[in-house]
């Protein structure tokens, strides 16, 4: 167990934020730091054909260990980590033997993860928990899943008498700001399908996610002085929060849950001249997802005329789709991941995803990809945490999907 901490801290100290600002591949450069780190490890646990591209995406090879035809799988995960929160000098914290009681991130701060707001923390009564000093993230969003892959190539490398087909291990820059896929070179990965290891929860398994959109709306205003305003000055964050208030309220992420879809305004920045408003729009259900999209532009369209003035413009561009359309005419690779669980004495816990990975990506790009857990909680916070016992589940996971795999004949 203390191989995989060191591995996880050895990741996590390493700053990889994103930048959704940015042009380049990867958003930040230094993201390269752990990409040339992750190049150097994978050659040196035995990895075969590890290369890294212009772009920082990363590529290896465990080779088949068996002299029979068995599909070629693929275990994905990315490096970056989200820019909703610092992930700048990291300090991880590991709890021992957790009593289930509050954890004092940073006494100095007042910065308490407590399990009577984070019931989760309960489920690891007895484990080691590894979690911020309150400060920044963790960054278990996704070093967990790439901790949890190399150690997985590592064992079944050390351990021959586990019977594998060829296995693929990618690893990719900027899935935080919905990237990670976009120049993920799916012929050259080779994999006849893959999953990512970007759950949450221990246990979970995921063929569904939302379908994705983000929305920008530009609303113009007029600037006079404001002595002589009347009838002349148009204030454009008042008529911002006239779209906002349009928009039903409790249809936003604190209100909802399981399959239910929302509108999330997530970053507004204005005065009097010019308000934007940036909204993720998000649904499981196609259907559902074109009908929020309209209501938007709708919104805008009876704004507009109401006020007999083009005030209000809006651009909206899909991010992704539901991998369940992919995925489902290939239901075998989510058993083989559920079968792998309970042989490892885990419950499946199989929901659909409230978020979206490299996966959903991918599947829309020909590699059926479905998501395991990689077991961290409350990602892109102070609050996040992740039970060092979870990563080796998942460990074990990954080698058993190879292995089962491989006896399918």
């Amino acid at each position: 167990m203390q191989h995989i901490i060191d591995r996880f801290i050895g990741y996590v100290t390493i700053d990889t934020e994103s930048d959704p600002n940015s042009e380049t591949t990867p958003s930040t450069t230094k993201q390269w730091d752990l990409a040339n780190k992750l190049v150097e490890e994978l050659k040196e646990i035995g990895l075969s054909d590890v290369t890294i591209d212009e772009n920082a995406y990363i590529m290896a090879t465990l080779p088949s260990n068996v002299d029979y035809k068995v599909p070629t799988i693929g275990f994905v995960s990315h490096f970056d980590t989200s820019p909703d929160f610092t992930g700048a000098n990291v300090k991880p914290q590991i709890i021992e033997n957790y009593d289930g009681k509050d954890i004092v991130l940073n006494a100095e701060q007042n910065i308490i993860l407590s399990p009577d707001y984070f019931e989760d923390l309960l489920m690891y009564k007895g484990q080691t928990l590894i979690t911020t000093d309150g400060t920044t993230l963790l960054g278990a969003d996704d070093k967990a899943g790439i901790t949890e892959i190399v150690t997985a190539m590592e064992y079944l490398i050390n351990h021959p008498e586990i019977k594998h087909g060829t296995i693929k291990v990618g690893f990719t820059p900027d899935e935080e700001i919905g990237r990670g896929a976009h120049k993920f070179d799916i012929e050259k990965f080779g994999a006849d399908w893959a999953y990512t290891m970007d759950g949450s929860q221990v246990g979970e398994l995921e063929y569904e996610n939302f379908n994705a959109a983000g929305a920008v709306i530009t609303v113009k205003g007029k600037i006079v002085h404001p002595g002589y305003a009347k009838g002349k000055m148009i204030n454009s964050m008042y008529y911002a929060s006239e779209f906002i208030n349009v928009l039903p309220r409790l249809e936003t992420p604190e209100h909802t849950e399981g399959y239910e879809g929302f509108f999330h305004l997530h970053n507004m920045e204005g005065d009097v001249e010019e308000t934007k408003l940036q909204y993720i729009i998000r649904d499981h259900d196609k259907d559902k997802f074109e009908a929020r999209k309209a209501l938007m532009e709708k919104v805008v369209l009876d704004l507009n005329t109401k006020y007999e003035n083009e005030v209000f413009k809006i651009e909206i561009k899909d991010q992704y789709f539901n991998m369940k359309e992919k995925v489902e005419p290939v239901m075998h690779i989510v058993d083989i991941a559920e079968e792998a669980m309970k042989a490892v004495g885990i419950t499946p816990l199989i929901k659909a995803i409230r978020g979206g990975t490299d996966g959903s990506q991918l599947s829309y790009m020909g590699l059926p990809c479905p998501n395991i857990f990689a077991g961290g909680h409350n990602f892109h916070g102070r609050y996040e945490y992740v039970p060092v016992e979870s990563i080796q589940k998942a460990v074990e996971v990954i080698c058993k999907i190879a292995e089962i795999t491989a006896l399918k004949k």
